[in-house]
């Protein structure tokens, strides 16, 4: 597939086989979704052929494509052949006489919805539907009514729906709280057809991966094992490939002295046989790689008191509503890293808010630690970004504006570590894409130096190697956070305290994820 003069990948001969789960990696902008796309046939390749089954899963990324449409319905029209047959079916039925035509032809989509499990179709979607935290008494609404989360979480069970041969998810861990990407962990443990997904989820890969199809040089290599096996082993191959290329060139380099002294002496016999030997030793040609790696680090202006944090009776309602959260209270010390966890809808990024903005929260006080100093990343940052910023405003003049001593050099060198290259930082911030959104939102945090980060969905529009680099630098981050994120791995390693927000209440865990699963377990 190439656009113009961009080659995404060319010449790709793949087999992607039954009872085999693939995770399609590749950064930001490698084409992992254009791929999805030819396989699915809603794109055609620029050269080559795609065979595939013919029933597939597809989670689709349009959310308002089935708006007319009641839930339910919106998810069994995942079996294409089904829907048909059940909506050629109830015209039929609809008529006020029936030839014989009709008759025969109604016996045949009845064959048609026996074959297909048609009679269990709105139970089964019950089910799919329900493990993705749609409750029951959504699923006769249309699918207008439903929020932006809730529309995702129907496609998806859409894709999964019908036991299709294949299927290709594109993102399914988006706007999933974590309870619903482990139920989602758990049916695709137990799928046997030809699994194929992109996910900028490390934990989730290498969970459910039994390979990974690495978009990368330009071409898709396939790796037995999960994502972190994948890593290990393309780093082990680049790794040996430039260790014998450093080894030839050092030989290279003594023929061609051999060869530069006795070419024009008696020697010539020899010379020619060096010569050779050089030809041989050709070094082998390293594609460059697309994958490209922040670096964050988050240092402090200065470290705050002790006690970061206090807070009693907090709560936020909204009118003619129950609170969504009432009466919390709590200390927070200077370092404590604490996930705020909780499902879809249950109140995180309220409490959040309720934490840092006066105006917003309905009851109770909050305190803060001698000098302590917020940096604050909102889940909705393209707002905020748009709200700082004019039509003409570039990166480099947006981020200027948040520290007034900061050289042109500094600023430089921060959007350079933040993958922003060369001139990147004259385009203006209208333009940016999600991904060099979120990235420069994190340049305004590193200039800031604050010691203590509140974190609202951070990865949303983040690739592997972005999440990892954030992940590595809150571990080593001195301050204090409070962090919201689905990301299992995020909030595993960093996290020493949990708040899991539920009906209203926090429960305040102090401990780490795994420690609070194990202490849930015990229970």
């Amino acid at each position: 597939m190439r656009f113009g003069a961009q080659i995404l990948f060319e010449d790709v001969s793949i087999s992607f086989l039954a009872g085999r789960r693939y995770g399609l990696t590749g950064p930001n902008g490698a084409g992992k979704s254009t791929f999805l796309q030819l396989l699915s046939g809603e794109t055609e390749p620029t050269a080559g052929s795609v065979t595939r089954p013919r029933r597939l899963g597809v989670l689709r990324q349009d959310q308002y494509a089935f708006d007319a449409c009641r839930v339910v319905d919106a998810v069994i029209m995942g079996n294409q052949r089904l829907w048909a047959a059940m909506e050629e079916r109830e015209k039929i039925y609809a008529l006020s006489e029936m030839s014989d035509a009709d008759g025969m032809r109604l016996g045949e989509l009845e064959g048609i919805v026996g074959e297909e499990d048609g009679y269990a179709a709105e139970s089964e979607a019950a089910v799919l539907l329900e493990g993705l935290d749609i409750p029951g008494e959504l699923h006769e609404r249309r699918m207008s009514e439903l929020q932006g989360g809730q529309k995702v979480r129907v496609l998806l069970a859409q894709a999964l729906f019908g036991h299709p041969e294949a299927m290709l998810l594109d993102e399914p861990t988006n706007n999933l709280d974590m309870d619903s990407i482990e139920w989602l962990q758990q049916f695709l443990l137990r799928y046997e057809g030809a699994l194929i997904v992109i996910s900028h989820d490390r934990h989730f890969l290498n969970r459910i991966c039994t390979h990974i199809a690495d978009i990368d040089y330009q071409t898709v290599i396939a790796y037995t094992g999960g994502y972190d096996d994948m890593v290990l082993a393309k780093t082990q191959v680049r790794s040996r490939v430039e260790a014998e290329n450093a080894q030839r060139e050092k030989k290279i380099a003594q023929l061609q002295d051999f060869i530069a002294r006795f070419s024009a002496g008696t020697r010539s016999s020899q010379v020619q046989s060096r010569r050779k030997e050089v030809e041989r030793l050709a070094l082998t040609e390293l594609a460059r790689s697309n994958i490209a790696r922040p670096f964050i680090k988050f240092d402090l202006l200065r470290p705050s008191g002790k006690q970061a944090l206090e807070c009693a009776g907090v709560g936020k309602s909204y009118e003619g509503g129950a609170p969504v959260v009432a009466g919390f209270g709590a200390q927070l010390m200077r370092g404590e890293k604490v996930a705020i966890l909780g499902r879809n809808g249950s109140g995180k990024t309220t409490l959040l808010r309720a934490l840092l903005e006066e105006g917003f929260r309905s009851a109770g006080e909050v305190r803060w630690g001698h000098e302590v100093r917020v940096g604050y990343f909102p889940q909705d940052f393209r707002a905020f970004l748009d709200r700082h910023s004019s039509d003409s405003m570039t990166a480099c003049e947006w981020l200027a504006q948040w520290d007034a001593a900061a050289s042109q050099e500094e600023l430089r060198g921060l959007l350079g570590q933040m993958l922003f290259r060369k001139d990147e930082g004259d385009k203006r911030t209208a333009v940016l894409s999600g991904g060099e959104a979120a990235r420069l939102m994190f340049c305004k945090l590193m200039l800031e130096k604050p010691n203590l980060l509140a974190l609202d969905e951070p990865t949303n529009h983040l690739d592997l190697e972005s999440i990892n680099a954030l992940n590595v630098a809150l571990q080593r981050y001195t301050g204090t956070a409070l962090l919201v994120s689905h990301d299992y791995d995020l909030v595993d390693e960093v996290a020493t305290r949990i708040w899991r927000v539920a009906g209203g209440a926090v429960e305040d865990f102090r401990g780490g994820y795994a420690e609070m699963q194990g202490a849930a377990t015990l229970a």
